[in-house]
């Protein structure tokens, strides 16, 4: 006779099994909500990037819509990360616009600002994400989560080399 099947509803109401990584819930929970915050920045970022690469216009076309597109690109596959991540700690990732913008220290840029305003925006904001990253240092070192202080170190060395590269773009000759 074979084994009955499960009815849908069943699995449905099942409970994951708690996670129990060696990190305390509480420090899990402090860590994804840092993680969030990076996330929308992160994203906010990569939109207003996206958006510049679309938009650009002028004598500098062609290398900032091929900069742009490097720089969102890159950035689109940090998001997956970053999410991934907080869902290993056990929470939801955010994922609505109005989530991002609510987590977001990094502001929207409205309309097609000029070739040079894109890049002090971007490096505004390429700053503001690294400062996030870097706010979460104390808390991540002191649970020992060293997979979230490997990302944050890889991010914050994309930030800072990338607002770096653009401020270069904004020293006079």
């Amino acid at each position: 006779m074979p084994a009955k099947r499960k009815n849908k509803s069943d699995v449905a109401t099942k409970a994951a099994p708690p996670v129990n990584i060696g990190i305390s819930a509480a420090e899990r929970g402090e860590i994804a909500d840092g993680l969030s915050r990076l996330l929308g920045d992160s994203f906010t970022l990569y939109l207003m990037t996206h958006n510049f690469h679309w938009n650009i216009t002028g004598p500098m076309f062609n290398s900032l819509h091929t900069m742009f597109m490097e720089q969102y690109t890159e950035q689109w596959n940090a998001l997956d990360e970053i999410a991934e991540r907080i869902r290993a700690l056990g929470f939801h990732a955010p994922g609505t616009y109005g989530e991002f913008l609510e987590l977001a220290s990094v502001k929207e840029v409205s309309g097609a600002p000029k070739a040079l305003e894109m890049v002090a925006h971007l490096v505004d904001a390429q700053e503001a994400t690294a400062r996030t990253a870097r706010s979460m240092f104390d808390v991540v070192e002191k649970a020992g989560d060293q997979p979230t202080a490997d990302l944050l170190t890889r991010r914050l060395d994309v930030h800072e080399k990338t607002a770096w590269m653009l401020r270069s773009l904004l020293v006079e000759q």
